[in-house]
């Protein structure tokens, strides 16, 4: 009895309110991500949806949303430290008139025109520029997440979004010292604050520019030089918090300090190991982060003003994409470019909440203009991925008098306009201009289709016949000569977007030879079934010709090697197919069945396979095959099904990784 209620003590101490609540949430969190990506629906969506069940008015997990807020934060500073890392600072200073032209200019306009209809619904001018200030804002968390993750980053019009974006989280801090200094009606003290805020963050970002410069980089060649995993991790996760609490404890924001930090370690060696490292907390805490935003909406108040905050909603949308559109005007920036960043920046940003609850506390608005505020804020984010995703949609059908892509006519000259019998590269990235190189070394003919800006302008200045656009374009791929060309290749490692291209090609001309490289060897038959001529396994391929030159300085002949190599290709790379998994194989949702590993059972004794043929095991019929089997020491390659299993022989079975699970578990156990 005195065991049992020490056992029930333990048992209640344990499962407290606040273990049950993170659980409750972890569990909800889990669910409704899944549901959303079975319905191809935006991860986003599924966190805020979370937060909103999770919510102070359905399951009531969390009765303040910012109890977790500081944790949440934690999430943007790892995604700035990260976008950070995407930016020099040549490339800062070179973007200089799209964040403090563009960017200003957005950020101004905006928050005149929303506190002038503010005004003219009868708020006060304090009221009304903060609420200005407010709708101004976009969602850097959001926005950069969904473009990063179409790999769209490095695109002219993601460009002057994210220029953007910075410029707006500058003004974040400008509005957050100006709500107290608003509530106290002090002008003299408002112009005080300002100019000891501008000064203040002038000294700060220089003193993070200087040390980061020229210390980061040192930090971390001695890191590397400890060979160590852990350590390195632990002070890329160190050096972004420190980075960001210095600019907050300066009242500037914790995403400008990370950012800044990121920026500095852009041109080092270590930037894809520390992108890498960071990922995985960047991810759960972003995560994290929607779900508190979603926690924010406050259902009675969405009912009660249903109507009004859907209008809002989408006025405020509509005019902040035409206000990016007349502001980049004035800069003679592409029209397309325009319309398609701004409706990637029409929502409210998360730093509007922030503002929003300083501004309720400070009795500037009250906690129902908040709420309808941060009621029409979450509707607009919930709206925002399918936004960005048909942003350039979008763009084409409102530009139509522009080309589908505007470099095109400042790429190709006269000659390579009426190019035939060439082949066209999509992707000229690393193994594009390597095979460029080659095909410029036989006086073949070529033109590049590349999607990286960047890249694009350094190729042309080379002189190089490289188109910026997505391959998938039809009208981008007529612009590239296909019609006329005699070879596709598509060379960038993207499943997905590789067939697509495949299936606009196809679409275009049916019999254009297409070769396509790829990494996974399991994606092959895909390629196939679409259409493709040639599909080139780089790891399956780079293996053959390490084994060649094994082979060839063991001895072997080079008519028998290169018979060898003929023979794998042939058969599909057969005994390249299939490998032992350790603790550092990588098994995602989108490899798991499509993996082939091998695996050695032991035969117990008592097994179930004792005694049995490999015919009666159903090895073909399960989709496994036998690789071999070890017996007193002595190995059988590919046995016959009439052999007979017996006890203490090791079986080595081949297969998808759930598969061969289920197999150990039927030889040892039966069904």
């Amino acid at each position: 009895m005195l065991c049992f209620c020490f056992s029930r003590h333990n048992w209640e101490n344990f499962l407290n309110q606040e273990f049950v609540n993170i659980l409750g949430l972890m569990t909800l969190s889990v669910f409704v991500v899944w549901f959303f990506k079975r319905i191809n629906l935006p991860a986003i969506l599924a966190y805020l949806v979370a937060g909103l069940l999770a919510g102070p008015e359905i399951l009531s997990l969390f009765d303040d949303p910012d109890q977790m807020h500081i944790i949440a934060e934690v999430g943007i500073v790892f995604l700035l430290f990260s976008l950070g890392l995407e930016f020099s600072l040549p490339k800062m200073i070179a973007m200089r008139h799209l964040v403090f032209g563009i960017g200003a200019g957005q950020m101004i306009v905006c928050t005149i025109v929303f506190a002038v209809v503010m005004i003219s619904f009868g708020f006060n001018l304090s009221t009304a520029l903060v609420i200005g200030g407010m709708i101004g804002l976009s969602s850097t968390a959001i926005v950069i997440k969904q473009i990063d993750e179409l790999g769209r980053l490095n695109t002219p019009r993601s460009q002057m979004a994210v220029s953007i974006l910075l410029f707006q989280d500058i003004a974040v801090v400008p509005i957050l010292i100006v709500i107290p200094l608003l509530a106290m009606e002090s002008e003299q003290s408002i112009g005080t604050a300002m100019l000891f805020a501008l000064f203040k963050g002038v000294v700060v970002v220089a003193v993070l520019l200087s040390v980061g410069r020229w210390l980061l980089p040192r930090l971390f060649n001695e890191v590397a030089r400890a060979r160590t995993d852990e350590l390195f991790v632990l002070t890329t996760i160190l050096i972004a918090l420190l980075a960001a609490g210095v600019t907050y404890a300066f009242g500037l924001s914790m995403a400008l300090g990370a950012f800044l930090a990121g920026m500095m370690l852009s041109e080092s060696q270590y930037r894809h190991q520390l992108e890498a490292d960071i990922r995985p907390f960047r991810d759960m805490l972003m995560g994290l982060f929607f779900v508190t935003v979603g926690m924010k909406l406050q259902l009675s108040v969405f009912l009660s003003e249903f109507h009004f905050i859907i209008f809002g909603c989408l006025l405020m949308m509509g005019v902040k994409t035409v206000i990016v559109r007349l502001v980049a005007l004035g800069f003679k920036s592409s029209a397309k470019d325009a319309w398609a960043a701004g409706l990637k920046l029409s929502q409210m940003g998360e730093f509007s909440f922030v503002i929003a609850a300083l501004a309720a506390q400070n009795s500037i608005i009250t906690q129902t203009q908040s709420s309808v505020i941060i009621s029409i804020g979450v509707l607009s984010m919930g709206l925002t991925p399918w936004l960005i995703n048909n942003s350039d949609r979008f763009a084409n059908w409102v530009v139509k008098d522009e080309n589908k892509d505007t470099l095109v006519e400042t790429v190709l000259t006269e000659a390579q306009a009426n190019i035939s019998e060439h082949v066209v590269i999509a992707g000229f990235g690393r193994v594009g201009q390597s095979v460029a190189r080659m095909l410029k070394l036989e006086g073949i003919k070529y033109i590049a289709i590349d999607v990286d800006a960047i890249r694009v302008q350094e190729s042309r200045q080379a002189g190089e016949p490289v188109i910026y656009g997505d391959a998938s374009q039809r009208d981008l791929l007529k612009s590239a000569r296909l019609l006329n060309a005699q070879l596709l290749l598509i060379t960038f490692d993207n499943h997905d977007k590789a067939l697509k291209v495949t299936n606009a090609v196809k679409d275009l001309k049916s019999d254009m030879k297409i070769v396509v490289r790829t990494r996974k060897d399991y994606q092959v038959d895909d390629f196939y079934k679409a259409g493709v001529a040639q599909v080139v396994p780089e790891i399956q391929e780079g293996s053959l010709m390490l084994v060649s030159q094994v082979l060839h300085y063991s001895g072997v002949p080079m008519s028998r090697i290169l018979k060898r190599v003929r023979n794998e290709r042939k058969k599909g790379y057969q005994h390249m197919h299939g490998f032992f998994p350790g603790e550092t194989t990588e098994i995602s949702y989108g490899t798991k069945d499509k993996l082939e590993f091998m695996h050695a059972v032991v035969i117990t004794a008592d097994a179930f396979a004792v005694g049995k043929t490999l015919e009666e095991l159903c090895f073909t019929k399960k989709r496994i095959s036998v690789a071999g089997i070890r017996r007193n020491g002595q190995e059988t390659e590919t046995p016959d099904e009439q052999t007979t299993v017996l006890a203490n022989d090791v079986l080595v079975i081949s297969g998808k990784p759930r598969r061969v699970e289920r197999m150990e578990k039927f030889l040892l156990y039966g069904a």
